[in-house]
């Protein structure tokens, strides 16, 4: 089992990992590996699946904010991942593709295990949009106004999206939307439908998770966000019922 150590204080775990003859320590971050420990929080966790999509992922907590860790001793949750004795998790990711006004796209979607973020892009001059869900006109296809929306998945709805609307979903899309001038607070739909966006008058940004990198957003651009066709892979202690349920 090939596994990498991430995370700023990651190296304190190296002594445990080596009890274990079948864990071998990837060397770089270059490498490839079957396994990756995150200890740290939930930014570590969410910047390792950007990382390393796919990889399945041991988080272990080393925060007071790491909610989606694991919070077991670390010997403990190591000695389980050697013995494979850790439970495969799937989580949906969301994809998002932006196309331009001028009609140019995005060359790779950007991926999002917590959320597609849209915000205005000035702090004073609020965001206008229309919406899609599968192609039906929200709110009868008028013109949205206010400070943006989220698209967020169920893992994710812990995050930004609880802090919206106060409440978690379990499974499907969840839309959020931020301080707008529409009698509507969030929605959620299967997760086999797709979201679509207009900015109608801009500027906006665009984040995901808590990717450092932007995207700005101006009126014309189109933003299409759907499931993902892979998922992100977490090792849990016990067998999960909900996405949104803590670790």
């Amino acid at each position: 089992m090939r596994t990498l150590l991430f995370g700023a204080h990651a190296n304190e775990l190296l002594a445990e990992v080596e009890r274990y003859p079948n864990v071998t320590l990837a060397q770089s971050e270059q490498e490839h590996p079957d396994v990756v420990i995150c200890y740290g929080g939930d930014g570590t966790l969410l910047t390792a699946e950007r990382k390393w999509p796919g990889v399945p992922k041991a988080p272990i907590r080393n925060s007071h904010r790491g909610h989606r860790c694991l919070a077991h001793p670390a010997p403990e949750i190591i000695e389980r991942l050697a013995n494979n004795r850790l439970y495969r998790t799937e989580f949906t990711k969301l994809a998002c593709q932006v196309r331009s006004s001028q009609g140019r796209s995005t060359a790779f979607p950007y991926l999002a295990m917590n959320e597609i973020n849209v915000h205005m892009g000035r702090i004073n001059s609020a965001v206008r949009f229309k919406l899609w869900i599968d192609e039906e006109p929200f709110e009868d296809g008028h013109e949205i106004l206010g400070d943006g929306f989220v698209v967020s998945t169920p893992f994710g709805s812990t995050a930004y999206f609880n802090q919206i609307t106060r409440g978690v979903f379990h499974t499907g899309i969840g839309i959020a939307f931020k301080f707008i001038k529409a009698p509507v607070n969030h929605v959620i739909v299967p997760e086999s439908f797709t979201v679509r966006a207009v900015i109608t008058r801009g500027p906006a940004v665009l984040a995901h998770d808590n990717a450092p990198e932007y995207h700005d957003l101006e009126e014309g651009d189109e933003l299409i966000v759907q499931r993902h066709k892979e998922p992100a892979v977490i090792l849990t202690w016990e067998p999960m019922k909900y996405p949104s349920d803590q670790f």
